[in-house]
Parts: C-alpha cells; sequence; structure tokens
C-alpha cells in the first residue's frame, strides 16, 4: 500500500518574515485616515470634501515639482505626500480658505521634508508645521468655526472657503442663521471650556457627543470612536506603535486628573481632555509618526508621557484653547534627545563608570 510521506522543510535560522516596505506602511496609513475622510464629509459637507482634495493635492503637487527642480525621480508613489495632505486636512477647521489650506500644504512639504533631504529625514510632523504655520498667519481663519450636521452642508459651501487672497472672508454667523442652526456658539467644546462662562470654568458637553463626532471642531478630529478604531488597525497590522499614543493619552489622563482633583470647578474633567480637541487625531497618527518619534522601548514612553502632560498645561494655561499640535512639534524637537539618553545596554556589557581626571 503506498502512503504518501509528508515532506518537512528544514531552515537555518534566521526565521525572518519579510518586512512590509515603506509604500505599503505607507498605503495602509492612507486606508485607515480615509474613513476619517468619509465622515468628516458627512459632518461638515461639500467644504470639507473640497479641503480634503485640495490639501492633498497640493502637498503632492508641492513634493513632485521640487522632484522635478532637483531634477530627482518623483516620490509621489510613495503616499507619503498624500498622508500629509490627508492629515493637514483633518486638522483644519471645515471652511478653511482654500487659499490657505494650498499655503499650508506648500510649506509642510517644502520646509519640513524637502528641506531636510525627504522622507526619512524629516524631524518634525509635516503636517503640524502646515498647520502651524497658518496658525500663524492666518489667526482669525483657523479659529474660524462651524456646525456640524448642518441642513445645507450638501448643497452648499462655507461661506469662507473661497475666500480670496487679501479679501475679508465672508461671516459664517449669517450662514449660521441662514441655514437655521439653533444653539450653536460659534466655538468648539475646547474654545467654551477656556472662554466661556469664566475664563477657566469648564462648560459640560456630553461626553457622548464628544465620543461619536456630534460637535465643531477641525474636519477630522471630532469622533474619538472613529479616530480610535483607525489607529486600532494600525496597531494590529503593527505599522504603529501603540505605546506612543497609550503613553500620550495616559500621560494627559494623570496630568488632567491631577489638576482636577485640586478644583473641580476650574478644571476640565479628564475623561473630557482625552475625547475633546486633536487628542485622539494627534495621539494616534501624528506623535506616532515613525519618522519623528523615538525608537527605544523607553523613549516611546517618555516620549508620548511629556506631549499628553505639555498638552495639558498648554491648554490650561496657554493663550490658545487646544495644545496638542505644539506639544507633539516639541516632543519631535525633543526626540533625538529622548533616544539618545534610553539607548539600552548591550547584552554583556557593564555600565560605563566615570574615570578620574
Amino acid at each position: 500500500m503506498n502512503r504518501k510521506i509528508p515532506l518537512v522543510e528544514l531552515r537555518g535560522s534566521p526565521h525572518l518574515r519579510k518586512a512590509p516596505s515603506v509604500d505599503q506602511i505607507m498605503r495602509n496609513v492612507v486606508y485607515a485616515l480615509l474613513p476619517l475622510c468619509v465622515f468628516s464629509v458627512y459632518q461638515f459637507g461639500l467644504s470639507a470634501l473640497a479641503l480634503i482634495l485640495v490639501t492633498t493635492l497640493a502637498c503632492v503637487g508641492t513634493e513632485h515639482l521640487f522632484c522635478r527642480l532637483s531634477e530627482k525621480p518623483t516620490t509621489v508613489g510613495d503616499f507619503s505626500a498624500v498622508i500629509t495632505g490627508l492629515l493637514l486636512a483633518l486638522t483644519l477647521p471645515p471652511g478653511f480658505p482654500l487659499w490657505m489650506a494650498v499655503v499650508a500644504g506648500f510649506v509642510g512639504i517644502a520646509l519640513t521634508k524637502v528641506m531636510f533631504g525627504g522622507i526619512g529625514f524629516n524631524v518634525f510632523n509635516p503636517a503640524l508645521v502646515g498647520r502651524a504655520f497658518v496658525q500663524a498667519a492666518f489667526p482669525v481663519a483657523i479659529t474660524t468655526w462651524t456646525p456640524a450636521f448642518a441642513p445645507g452642508r450638501f448643497t452648499e459651501f462655507i461661506p469662507t472657503t473661497w475666500t480670496l487672497p487679501f479679501v475679508e472672508p465672508e461671516s459664517v454667523a449669517g450662514w449660521v442663521k441662514g441655514i437655521a442652526v439653533d444653539g450653536f456658539s460659534g466655538a468648539t467644546p475646547l474654545a467654551l471650556q477656556k472662554f466661556g462662562d469664566g475664563i477657566r470654568a469648564h462648560i459640560a458637553t456630553e461626553n457622548a457627543d464628544l465620543f461619536f463626532g456630534m460637535t465643531a471642531g477641525s474636519a477630522g478630529e471630532t469622533s474619538a470612536l472613529l479616530i480610535l478604531v483607525c489607529g486600532a488597525y494600525l496597531a494590529l497590522r503593527r505599522m504603529m506603535d501603540w505605546r506612543i499614543p497609550a503613553a500620550m493619552l495616559l500621560g494627559a489622563f494623570v496630568t488632567a486628573g491631577g489638576f482636577y482633583l485640586l478644583d473641580a470647578e476650574a478644571y476640565p474633567a479628564p475623561l473630557f481632555t482625552l475625547l475633546s480637541g486633536g487628542m485622539m487625531l494627534g495621539a494616534m497618527f501624528m506623535a506616532s509618526d515613525m519618522i519623528a518619534s523615538p525608537t527605544t522601548p523607553m523613549g516611546v514612553w517618555i516620549y508620548g508621557l511629556l506631549i499628553g502632560f505639555l498638552t495639558v498645561i498648554i491648554r490650561l494655561f496657554g493663550g490658545l484653547p487646544e495644545g496638542v499640535m505644539y506639544a507633539i512639534l516639541f516632543g519631535n524637537a525633543a526626540s533625538p534627545l529622548i533616544g539618545a539618553f534610553t539607548q539600552p545596554r548591550v547584552y554583556g556589557t557593564g555600565r560605563k563608570k566615570a574615570t578620574k581626571p
């Protein structure tokens, strides 16, 4: 009786699987950002769609332009510029003037990627650098908010979307009144918390609204639930270090909790701190930037905790209601130093002892 003997293939070490390429990682980040873009369009309508398209085209076009000027092969195929454009749009108000969005995309790519040598060499997150520039250059436009789920969002644009350069933007208040949106104050939950009824008063916002994305805010920062799901996709595929967002959220929660215990009337609750503003988006998709964050096991925890701590401090004691952007940029700047001081000891070697002069 003939029996087939199974073949056993023996291979020598190392038994390593092929690591995903840069293109594969970037494509998966794009896949993770697409649900946020879709929800943004559903929430804010045509203006959000135009904003996403314009910032993405601006970033891709800028990178392609500089590749041509330097007579190098174009690098737009690695999807890194697409990611920058998508993230930039998601951090901006949905009615942000499109020409300003082009400026933000150009600055983010030109100053952060091109000048540092391209992908893999940038010290800072390009999307945040672009947003920081327009934050300083156009402070009124960057703090002009519109209501979520406005009735006419799929039939007309937010008036400020088509504002021309050097032209005063049309008032959003009249547009809001015209589409019969009741109870909209023209501010985000963070702005209400900081500048509402009292300088440090905590304006109660339903945590469920913050969690599911029922409030005003930047185009892609409102739904904490969706951001967590999209971030979990990258973490499960091992294309994001989960320790960085975990450390950032932990640092923010502990810091906010300490102030809340000191004076619950003056400082917001820790859960409000985590769910409001750009905390979740920054933790999942910006602080976790592979290039601008440390790689050592201890370093990623210090890096994340530092960003979470600074975010709360800036929110509570700074002049702006939001602090995620500046906290992450500060963490990016400190990343090389954190990595240098947290290098693990090589196995079999002792710690260096100070030598006497």
